[in-house]
Parts: structure tokens; sequence; C-alpha cells
């Protein structure tokens, strides 16, 4: 049983807002409080039973924001809008599992496996004489705190303190809804809590029954789920990067993505990155969900709504002395310490000063030399010696080699580290054509 402590004296709240907190950033996605433990991380801990899939994704509480004006609709918050089956939207008295907290400043904690750019986290509690026997409707809560951000990474403010009225008693639901800065989406975290004057125990909830499994359906009428909300987590002049909400399948699942009516991937992920487009471009997305086990296994789905969006405009070429920080499409050329660089590829830099001497983003622009006057036939010298090159041969300047039929000649004195790139190291070996 996992126990916390809530009452923060004003002190503790000031180091808070003061001091820089950060957290490092798993590979999945989204994020979910985890203190107090909300609804669906319970589930994922065992504290919460017959909870369907949001045990293995309590991260994914995706909706459309703009609540409570927008988002999902009353009797379906707590699942973002009807998510995993709507399981989480189940309500009684007795149905989930509670944390005992105490009235007055309460830390909230959130877990981010995905630190999207955010706009802003507000909270919201049931207020007094609330049903816990009904359906959670917007009527059913109030504006407790808005914590505004700067569009930054989610990471960067990872934890906030809320006011819990005096007047809250017993049971009560405290709604957290994360703004993403960048889509049209927020993330909604629902926390069933027991206001007492003591705070930090779990208390589990009553014995649930068994959950009664409905009749197998004829094979010829059961058909797979379809993917929802489907959305793109960001955009750029050449790219994509689209998501959904996976179907609740018993097994494996294929999601076929297709663009403007063709298919252009399949993935067993809830997301893709669709590159290659062109900038300033309209594309509309559908996807379909194909189960592999079970007895709808091959048949694939009726495709989700549609889906469109625009490629944002290509930006404008960057020529003249390098930036670390700019944009460069393929063929752009640049000065860096007086030598000139064609981009190899399109790509936005980071800050690194080294990229330019990245052979996969950068090739230095040689020089051609100016066809020299006629000078009288010098008395013919002996050819210097030529032999294949050894990736860890050791060279001395001038030295000849070749390599897949054609000569270089070293342009410095160096010994191979066993690297078959080296040969193309324009610093190490110059063609000689």
């Amino acid at each position: 049983m996992k126990h916390r402590k809530k009452l923060l004296s004003s002190a503790v709240i000031a180091s808070f807002a003061a001091a820089p907190l950060v957290i490092a950033s798993p590979a999945l996605a989204h994020g979910y409080v985890n203190g107090p433990e909300s609804r669906a991380y319970l589930c994922k801990t065992g504290a919460n039973v017959n909870c369907g899939g949001v045990q293995y994704e309590p991260q994914s509480l995706e909706g459309q924001k703009g609540f409570p004006a927008g988002g999902p609709a009353d009797g379906q918050i707590a699942s973002a809008g009807g998510l995993f089956g709507g399981t989480l939207d189940e309500q009684s008295s007795t149905r989930w599992s509670k944390t005992d907290i105490p009235s007055g400043p309460l830390l909230i904690d959130w877990t981010y496996t995905a630190p999207h750019s955010t706009d802003k986290w507000h909270y919201y509690m049931t207020k007094p004489g609330w049903n816990p026997n009904d359906q959670l409707d917007r009527s059913d809560l109030e504006l407790l705190t808005t914590v505004q951000h700067d569009g930054s990474k989610a990471n960067t403010n990872p934890d906030h303190v809320i006011d819990v009225p005096a007047d809250r008693t017993g049971y009560h639901i405290i709604l957290a809804v994360w703004d993403i800065a960048d889509t049209v989406n927020a993330f909604y975290d629902v926390i069933d809590v027991n206001v007492t004057g003591e705070g930090g125990a779990v208390v589990p909830p009553s014995p649930q029954p068994p959950i009664e499994q409905p009749e197998p359906l004829e094979e010829s009428v059961d058909a797979p789920a379809v993917p929802t909300n489907v959305h793109t987590m960001g955009t750029t002049s050449t790219s994509v990067d689209l998501m959904w909400a996976p179907i609740n399948a018993d097994g494996a699942v294929t999601y076929k993505v297709y663009r403007n009516g063709q298919v252009v991937q399949t993935t067993t992920a809830g997301r893709v990155m669709d590159a290659g487009l062109l900038p300033n471009t309209s594309y509309t997305y559908v996807v379909t969900a194909t189960p592999t086990t079970g007895s709808a296994a091959g048949v694939e789905s009726r495709p989700s709504d549609a889906y469109t969006v625009v490629t944002r405009s290509a930006p404008p070429a960057d020529t003249g002395t390098w930036n670390a920080k700019a944009r460069y499409i393929k063929g752009d050329q640049v000065t860096f310490n007086s030598v000139t660089y064609v981009a190899v590829q399109t790509h936005t830099g980071v800050g690194d000063p080294s990229w330019i001497t990245a052979r996969s983003l950068w090739e230095p622009v040689v020089a051609t030399a100016p066809m020299p006057m006629p000078t009288p036939t010098p008395a013919p010298t002996p050819a210097p010696s030529v032999s294949a090159w050894q990736l860890k041969g050791s060279y001395t300047k001038g030295d000849r080699v070749t390599f897949n039929g054609t000569e270089y000649r070293a342009v410095q004195s160096h010994t191979g580290n066993g690297d078959p790139n080296w040969i193309y190291a324009l610093s190490l070996w110059q063609p000689i054509s």
C-alpha cells in the first residue's frame, strides 16, 4: 500500500516554483498523474481491476482540448471520450480505489512518457453534494487552478500544487487536464480521492463481480473495431507525424495507413511518420485495423474517419555563412572558416558546431585549379608506386593507392583504423582523375 505526504508548507511550495525540475523522456507516448495515483494508473498497478486495455496504456488518454467548453462529452470525461471501451467512465461510490488526502495544498506529480510542447494544465474537482453514483458531468466539476506554460516541453514543469477547498470531505474526483501547445489535443486523468484529516493511504474498492463475456458472434458478422482519433503530432514541409487510438484486441493488430486513397504504410504501432511529401500541400488520411488472431483474424476493418492536414510551406534557402541552428535544403551552399560546403540532405541544425564536419550533412566543395600555362616538358621521372588501399595501412603524404578502380593520393600522413569510409575523407585522400 502506497503512502504519500500531501500537506505542504509555504516554503516547500515556494521551492517548487523556484527550482527547475527535469525528468527523463522515455520512448513511448504520453503522460499520466502518478501522485496522487490516477484512476488509470491504479489500473496499471492492479489496485483497480476489470479496467480493460487502459491498464497497459494509462498514458494514452488523449482527446480534444478546450475543456470545459469542448473536449470529451459528459459521461465520457474519465475515458477522454470513450477510449479503451469507456471502462474508466463506470461511476459509483465503490467502483474505484481512492487515495486519502487532506484539504489544503496538494502536490500533483506527472509522469511524462513523451513530454509534448505544452500550453497549460488545468485542474477541477467535484463540487460539494455531487452524486458519486451518477455519471461524471461538467456540471459536477469546478475549476481549482490553471498552471500556464510557455510552450516548451512538459518535463520542464512536472510538479504542480493545487489547493483542495476546506468544504470538501469524503469521496471526490479531481480532474487533471494537460493541454498540448502544437496540436488540437489534451490528456485527461481523473483521480479518485477521499478527503480526510490524514492523507496517504490507497483505499481498495469494494469487490467487483466478474464481467460477463458476450457470446461469440457468427464468423460472417464479427467485424473488427475501427481506429479512432486520427490526428497529427506535428508536421514539417515534407512530413506528417500521424497518430491514432489503437483498437482493443486480444492479440496483435496490423494497421494500414491510407494517404489520398493509397496504402502508404503498414504497422503494428499506433503511430507513423509519413515523409517525402510536398510543401504546402493537403493530404487526407484514413487508418484501418486488421487483427491477426481471433475470429476476425485477417479481416480489415472499415476505414477511420478521414483526417486532412496541410504540410508547412518550404522555408527559404539559407545561404551565406553557416548557421548551426538554421534549416537547409539539399544543394544549399554555405561558408565556414573560409571553406565552402554544399548540403548533402535537407536538415535543420540543433546548434551543434560539429555538424559542419558531418559528411552525411555537409560536403566541402573542392575548388578546381586554373589550367596551368604550357611549360617545357620535363625529363621523365619514375612513376610513384601504386598499391591497393589497406584499411589499416600507414601512409605518407603523397602516397598513391587504388580502390574500386580509382586512384587516390594521400593528403596527409596517417594510419587507418579499419573504417572503410576513410578512403572518401577528402582530408585524407584526394581522388586522381
